[in-house]
């Protein structure tokens, strides 16, 4: 194998943005893939440049320059920014890779606009495009791992990436870890549902800690596990016996049902600071948030009474809601999550819009049977700047009345004085504060009410959102187009386009499977 000049980017976000929120904090969603794919690619003995775009940098000036291989990692909402990258280093001789979220949703697009497009992710298969790395147009080469990798780098491997990522935020710094992959919960609407969970080495994760306290005073570690503490006894006996107790302040993203009061106690000891539990629906999910069959109002007072008790262990709460699954029906599932927000003053809400992204869960075939799945250009597909999935119980307008007015509750200045109140750690409270006050707040009000006026001004918006034609809004079209900047130039022709139901028609397709790269390049 030659030695080849590698790029990696990281697609943190989709576009420039100068927002505060964005400086402190983006930075801290640098993935942790790319960075393992830059341990393997210098194991491999190639020269690697990574790149992790937060939204503050000039992306085209960082682009890196007269590389053979570029690997690019991004989640739906940026791909278009990623074709355009593609686009633009393919003309100038590189060859281009898409990994991440997006490229196991949309493998038949990403083929037409990159050389190499990566399901499951593991070493091999990190060397099987190293050793080929040749142009395949104009369809790309579709590679998949049998199941998702059973070792990663750790941190110490990963440090001088994570480093060099660490220096653009100016405040709170995060290192990302990952103690498990996949998921023992089967959400329908979730990517991770169909994957088998498996636990990461405890040796390695003991190790990496070990590792941080010789670099941070108190480190701060963000488990990027889709739901940390499955094994529960077994990672929090790991954590205790590397590092002393509440010495390095942790984030996780764990469900409802595994933080009973003597759990919290210990993660508490332990340092845990911030913690994000899915509750998605008042109407469904009840295994996950531990309310078994309770529903409506009953839910809502169980689960209150639940996060209220984890804020008296850990400072930080994020709770996480889907809005227009069909379960919901009328305007109670709003009024529920506002009635929520009032009895749990001290949680920061996220919500997101039911979106079905390609072929991450198998619940999507049954929309694409449905011809319920809009072909909105995937830019806008963060789960928060449209709704891809034609609601079932609810009109366009009526939808986004109940969306704007509970959002516009949550981010009320007598929510924003109650969260502030309810909470006594200086940096959680601070924090929540500038999530109201940011594009995830008081910008997401905006733009709700945005798209509710112009569901009443806009005839060729509106005609889109009822599928009465295919034709994208201007609307959609000058957004992408502002935020790619110079790069609109170089985003491929119908490139803002992809068929909704792809993975309907892909069904009687062959899958993705392993590459050996002398069977399917002719290599010997």
């Amino acid at each position: 194998m030659r030695k080849r000049r590698i790029g990696i980017i990281d697609l943190v976000t989709k576009a420039p943005t100068r927002s505060l929120w964005a400086r402190v904090m983006f930075p801290n969603f640098a993935s942790l893939m790319p960075q393992a794919i830059a341990v393997w690619c210098e194991a491999e003995g190639h020269d690697v440049t990574l790149v992790c775009y937060t939204g503050s940098e000039n992306l085209v000036e960082a682009l890196p320059d007269n590389v053979d291989l570029v690997f690019i990692a991004a989640y739906t909402n940026g791909a278009q920014l990623a074709y355009a990258i593609s686009n633009l280093l393919r003309k100038n001789g590189a060859v281009t890779v898409l990994g991440g979220p997006h490229a196991r949703c949309y493998p038949q697009d990403v083929q037409q606009y990159f050389d190499y497009v990566l399901g499951f992710t593991d070493k091999a298969v990190i060397r099987d495009v190293l050793c080929d790395g040749s142009q395949h147009r104009p369809v790309g080469v579709a590679i998949a791992a049998r199941q998702q990798p059973t070792m990663l780098p750790g941190v110490r491997e990963r440090w001088k990436f994570i480093a060099s990522t660490l220096q653009k935020t100016p405040l709170i710094k995060v290192v990302p870890m990952v103690g498990s992959l996949g998921c023992p919960y089967t959400c329908s609407f979730c990517i991770d549902s169909v994957v088998p969970y498996q636990q990461m080495s405890f040796d390695g994760i003991k190790d990496d800690l070990r590792f941080l306290l010789r670099q941070f005073r108190r480190p701060r570690v963000g488990w990027h596990d889709p739901n940390f503490g499955v094994r529960f006894n077994d990672c929090m006996g790991a954590i205790e016996e590397a590092v002393p107790p509440d010495s390095i302040d942790f984030i996780a993203e764990s469900s409802l049902s595994l933080l009973s009061e003597p759990h919290l106690k210990r993660l508490k000891r332990n340092g845990f600071k911030a913690i994000l539990p899915g509750i998605e629906s008042w109407y469904d999910m009840g295994n996950k948030s531990k309310t078994g069959k309770q529903k409506g109002m009953d839910k809502v007072r169980q689960v209150s009474e639940h996060v209220n008790t984890i804020l008296r262990y850990i400072p930080y709460v994020q709770t996480n809601f889907v809005f227009g699954l069909d379960v919901d029906e009328g305007p109670e599932p709003f009024a529920l999550t506002k009635r929520f927000v009032d009895l749990t003053p001290g949680a920061f809400p996220a919500y997101s819009l039911l979106s079905a992204f390609g072929q991450a869960a198998p619940l999507n075939l049954e929309y694409q049977r449905a011809n319920r799945v809009l072909p909105f250009p995937f830019h806008f597909l963060d789960t928060q700047h449209a709704m891809n999935v034609r609601p079932k119980h609810y009109s366009w307008p009526d939808f986004y009345d109940h969306v704007v007015d509970v959002t516009r509750h949550t981010v009320s200045w007598g929510a924003i004085l109650n969260r502030y109140r309810a909470i006594q750690a200086p940096l959680p409270r601070w924090i929540n504060v500038l999530r109201a006050m940011s594009s995830e707040g008081f910008g997401r009000v905006k733009y709700h009410n945005e798209i509710r006026r112009r569901l009443d001004t806009d005839r060729q918006l509106r005609d889109y959102l009822e599928q009465e034609t295919t034709e994208l809004p201007q609307f959609y079209v000058d957004q992408v187009r502002k935020d790619l900047g110079p790069l609109w130039e170089w985003l491929p022709k119908g490139a803002l386009h992809h068929d909704p139901n792809a993975y309907l028609k892909s069904q009687n397709a062959p899958s993705l499977t392993p590459l050996r790269v002398g069977a399917a390049t002719g290599l010997p």
